[in-house]
């Protein structure tokens, strides 16, 4: 089911007021409180929303017959035309009037020993004081071509690359097998160094001063948690739950020889941050770095299988011989404990995290949830055996070294529940029609690793020879089920979770309910995309690129629930095919008075692509799905009031610079900052050089669908944050506020 602007409020708004969810069990649909609204104009809203390069409902233009400002929907088409006709994309974080931004830290600054690390992504504020605390930022990976040509610039050492560039660019190098005093491994020993340098996990503390501004104060406890933490340092990461039974016995794969300790952490993305003042940091697409594939008994392919790359910076695992089964976990950190360097805790699975979504309640077992963000990833749910007694005791995690992982099922009458991936669960796996692309990935036997079925004969086959997950790993039971968490991904498929679209953010609202963003559902070519029974575009059933926003309700609100209850509440697109006006919804943040914000993740090199009049290709056949997200712009945050006379309708809060990502939202505990990381600024088209600026044309249509041509000014690379000409790009962690440092919404939205 897709939902519009006008539909928002109606499922939404009842997840935050006091009606027990429970009242409503034995409905397939979600308790309804408000009627749907008719879009209103944001006259008095915390802020006035800025313009974007798509018309909106609610945007404002000034009439050409008189000074005032009304909203795009109430325009004539004609003038709406005219407001749109032209645009200016901006290099810079551009925010609605009366508000600012601080740069806190940029890549290369000095943190602790080490250095701010490269592409910040999720960002967690612990206050230690009225206006000091700790910020724990993830560093997720590497542009590689724009980290190669600024690298010297801005850490003042040269790399590397002469030899490795004289080659085959793209050629793979298997730098483990090679010898030891080989120059070609040791170039790419020293490059990949410095590349997992750059990655990992970063703390740093801050303290705000008297006119508002965040600055660092470089305490003795501010540390980087690199990707070869522990190598030479002996600082190895910890791990909890049944996968260490795996990774301390010899078994068919690769054994790095280290045991239960692990080195380093990286491709970390977003995470979630505990009641009781820890950090959990979601390492997701390790699967570049490191060999995701596994045997039956959960030991790992060896080194081999994923070479160092020069021209993307993968492989960086390969010539350190790093174990892939030690990679794709939660990691939970103690910012304000310098010798804490991370606990990976396995009963969470082992699969492309994005985040973490946090329940802790009295009395109750913590409930965590997170998604795979892959194209048919799946969504889970860990419940601990004990519960919670204070949810503020640090005790509370080793809540986290016990319990079980389930995996969702979403039943197309909004109804759903959740699998456990255990030894004897029935194998069930959903049919390959059912998902975009027609195929689903499936553990492979006796070789490991995973197999294509394409055919419903594939799954019967499949079926036959396997009757529960126990069948499929191999073990005694704390290596079985360490082996099924390492898998975790492949054993969700064949007990018939549901391949999601890309499920990235997960977050608890007041009530309990759990906000999903699905950011695209495409199809990958190879490993399928989502149950387009489920993930549905607003008018037919075909894949959706544009993604879309889940509340989920479990049963009886309690988070040791096995069946729940959900709805799509917001669906991205062009307002005039039943969107709210943005695309691929990413990281979410919940403010105090539990609004929405959300930030996009549109792809770097879709980002203001150009779409022909009539929006047609080069064989004048229609553009569609990924051909059309240049109409949007660079990536965005929004805000989505989910109460009030606002309630349904989103508003375009901030723009970021050329060719990025916005990420990790993060409101301070008195709303007066929001803490957000502008990631791989300028990775498509680099520096920016002597302001060089693209006119582009854009075939838009206005919010009835009438098609116009739009001029946009595009400049070609970037030059943030330092924005004076040639300036290299850097990713960076930035502090947005008021310029009368008042919170940011300063005033609850009436009921």
């Amino acid at each position: 089911m897709s939902v519009n602007r006008r539909d928002f409020l109606f499922f939404l708004g009842a997840g935050f007021t006091t009606l027990a969810v429970g009242s409503c069990q034995n409905s397939s649909k979600l308790p309804k409180i408000f009627s749907s609204p008719e879009p209103k104009f944001p006259e008095s809203l915390p802020f006035q929303p800025i313009k974007g390069p798509l018309p909106n409902a609610l945007d404002g233009i000034k009439a050409q017959t008189s000074k005032s400002v009304i909203p795009v929907s109430d325009n004539s088409l004609s003038e709406q035309i005219q407001a749109y006709s032209t645009y200016e994309v901006i290099d810079d974080l551009v925010l609605p009037e009366g508000f600012t931004y601080d740069v806190i830290a940029t890549w290369g600054d000095k943190v602790g020993n080490s250095r701010f690390g490269y592409n910040n992504d999720y960002v967690s504020f612990i206050a230690t004081g009225e206006d000091q605390g700790f910020l724990t930022v993830n560093f997720e990976y590497i542009s590689a071509a724009l980290w190669l040509e600024t690298y010297q610039q801005i850490i003042g050492k040269p790399l590397p690359v002469k030899n490795l560039q004289s080659s085959e660019p793209k050629q793979t190098i298997n730098a483990f097998e090679l010898p030891q005093k080989d120059p070609l491994r040791r170039d790419i020993l020293k490059l990949s160094q410095e590349g997992l340098t750059d990655l990992g996990i970063g703390v740093i503390s801050v303290e705000r001063q008297a006119d508002g501004r965040w600055v660092r104060t470089y305490s003795t406890t501010d540390r980087m948690i690199t990707g070869l933490s522990g190598w030479k340092n002996k600082q190895y990461l910890k791990a909890t739950g049944p996968a260490v039974a795996v990774f301390t016995k010899k078994g068919q794969g690769y054994n790095d020889q280290l045991g239960s300790k692990i080195i380093g952490t990286f491709a970390n993305c977003a995470g979630g941050t505990t009641p009781w003042g820890t950090v959990l940091s979601a390492e997701e697409n390790f699967q570049s770095q490191v060999t995701e594939a596994v045997y039956p008994d959960g030991t790992t392919y060896p080194p081999r299988e994923t070479p160092f790359l020069l021209e993307k910076m993968e492989g960086l695992g390969n010539v350190f011989g790093l174990a892939g089964n030690k990679y794709g976990w939660i990691v939970e950190v103690d910012p304000t404990n310098p010798k804490d360097y991370g606990t990976k805790h396995t009963w969470l699975g082992r699969y492309r995290h994005e985040a973490v979504g946090i329940r802790v309640e009295f009395g109750q077992p913590l409930a965590f949830y997170s998604g795979c963000d892959r194209r048919s990833g799946h969504l889970y749910k860990f419940v601990s055996k004990g519960k919670v007694k204070n949810p503020q005791d640090k005790k509370n995690s080793q809540l986290l070294a016990d319990g079980i992982l389930y995996a969702a099922k979403f039943n197309s009458d909004g109804t759903g529940q959740w699998i456990p991936l255990k030894a004897d669960t029935a194998i069930n796996p959903d049919q390959p029609d059912v998902h975009a692309g027609g195929v689903i990935a499936l553990p492979q036997r006796p070789k490991g690793g995973s197999f294509i079925a394409k055919t419903d004969k594939d799954i019967q086959n499949f079926k036959k020879r396997f009757k529960t997950l126990g069948d499929l790993y191999t073990g005694n039971p704390e290596e079985k089920q360490g082996a099924i968490l390492i898998d975790a991904h492949l054993a969700a498929s064949a007990v018939g979770a549901t391949c999601a679209a890309r499920p990235e953010d997960t977050e608890i609202g007041p009530d309990g309910s759990l906000f999903i963003a699905f950011t695209s559902g495409t199809a990958d070519a190879e490993t399928g995309g989502p149950n387009l029974e489920i993930f549905q575009a607003p008018s037919e059933k075909k894949q959706y690129e544009y993604g879309w926003l889940m509340r989920l309700v479990e049963e009886g609100n309690v988070p040791q629930a096995m069946t729940f209850r959900w709805e799509m509440v917001a669906t991205g697109g062009e307002v005039a095919q039943g969107g709210l006006g943005f695309s691929n919804p990413d990281n979410l943040a919940l403010d105090a008075i539990g609004n929405l914000w959300m930030v996009t993740d549109i792809a770097t090199n879709k980002q203001n692509e150009p779409v022909a009049p009539g929006r047609l290709n080069d064989n004048q056949q229609p553009l569609e799905g990924t051909d059309l997200l240049g109409l949007y712009g660079n990536n965005s945050l929004w805000f989505l009031p989910t109460s009030g006379e606002y309630g349904g309708q989103a508003f375009l809060f901030a723009m970021g610079p050329m060719d990025c990502e916005l990420t990790g939202p993060f409101f301070t505990p008195d709303q007066k900052t929001l803490f957000i990381a502008v990631q791989h600024p300028g990775e498509y088209n680099r520096t920016r050089k002597d302001r060089a600026t693209k006119t582009l044309q854009f075939a838009l249509q206005t919010t009835q669908g009438e098609e116009f041509m739009q001029t946009r000014q595009v400049p070609v690379g970037s030059n943030w944050p330092g924005k004076e000409p040639n300036d290299p790009p850097k990713p960076s962690l930035v502090a947005i506020r008021r310029i009368n440092s008042q919170q940011i919404v300063e005033k609850p939205n009436p009921l």
